[in-house]
């Protein structure tokens, strides 16, 4: 278990850990980022997460050429310039901190450098992220795990051994307060890239929470991961999908983010416990629904006890069908009704 604060936790026995993705999708507006962090709020999100990028740190040539959807249209550009458009300032990370403390959520951010991480940990924030493009990148995941904070490693494109290699640098800065994400870094996943049976796997193999960043559209992939034990479900998130940018028309919007987290909160109530045993909510149907003996005749004082002379009736709340053998052969002490419950009392020893 992680704790991030005195009432949120990560891992199992906690409920799911919610993240609305703004990411870019802010448009470098505070404006624009305050809105949506008071609708990613509203809309029962627990985190809010951005991304304080540097874009020299990944995109080498200015001339590389990027293809998206954005308001409806399709976009070609410069990816270079793409990014650098959307790109964030310490003060902007200071803005949006202040106001996801205001509205109650957590705030964290996805860094690219060494620089990145160290803003964040002076800005308190709670919680790192590491992008799946960077899980390979072991210096970056080095100094997250140096900066001593809970981070979540996303694990898209990556093989079991590229994940493994990631866990044991990120531990042996003795930092142990790590989550995965299962994700597919497709934009948006189609149903059949999903894997969502890849999350157990992970589980299984890392013995740490698993969660998804899901790039599906709709609620049902994040819900369902849910009932696979995901502990932590990242969204990308907008306020309007028609709004400019690479990643707003695959990102929920306040109603249906507002529906995942009902749907994700109701599918954790519904996997409940794995104890076997009668519910808290069944001890009265317990006494209500299950049978006790009771004479079938009336029984006469000094009768001795046949099988013929059991029935099996409602209420639950006397001697169990399963222990009516040890009544046969016994005598009554008195006179018994039809129907009337069994007791010890009932019978000599």
């Amino acid at each position: 278990m992680i704790t991030l604060t005195d009432d949120l936790s990560i891992g199992s026995g906690a409920p799911p850990f919610l993240i609305a993705e703004i990411g870019i999708n802010h448009n470098r507006d505070l404006v624009l980022a305050d809105e949506m962090i008071a609708a990613a709020a509203e809309s029962g999100a627990h985190c809010v997460k951005f991304q304080n990028y540097l874009t020299e740190d990944f995109v080498a040539d200015p001339k590389q050429q990027y293809s998206y959807l954005s308001a409806g249209e399709e976009v070609t550009e410069s990816m270079f310039e793409m990014f650098k458009r959307y790109e964030v300032d310490r003060e902007f990370l200071a803005h949006t901190k202040e106001t996801c403390d205001k509205h109650g959520v957590v705030f964290t951010s996805t860094p690219t450098n060494k620089d990145g991480i160290r803003d964040l940990a002076e800005l308190n924030a709670p919680l790192l992220k590491n992008g799946s493009d960077y899980l390979t990148n072991l210096d970056v995941i080095r100094h997250l795990g140096e900066s001593g904070l809970p981070t979540i490693i996303s694990c898209g494109m990556s093989t079991l051994v590229d994940i493994d290699e990631a866990v044991r640098t990120f531990v042996e800065t003795g930092n142990e307060q790590l989550i995965l994400l299962h994700c597919t870094s497709c934009y948006p996943t189609p149903p059949e890239e999903a894997h969502l049976r890849k999350i157990p796997s992970l589980m299984q193999a890392f013995d740490l929470p698993v969660g998804l960043s899901d790039h599906t559209e709709g609620p049902l992939a994040a819900t369902l991961s849910t009932m696979l034990g995901a502990s932590v479900i990242e969204k990308h998130f907008t306020t309007d999908q028609n709004l400019p940018g690479p990643d707003q028309r695959f990102s929920s919007d306040p109603v249906e983010f507002a529906q995942l987290a009902r749907d994700i909160k109701a599918a954790s109530q519904l996997l409940g416990s794995g104890k076997i045993g009668p519910t808290s909510g069944e001890a009265t149907s317990r006494s209500e629904f299950r049978l006790s003996c009771v004479a079938a005749r009336d029984l006469p004082a000094g009768h001795l006890l046949s099988k013929e002379d059991i029935n099996f009736k409602r209420p639950g709340t006397g001697i169990p069908p399963n222990a009516a053998q040890y009544f046969i052969g016994r005598t009554t002490n008195h006179a018994i009704a039809a129907n009337q419950l069994f007791a010890p009392e009932n019978f000599q020893p």
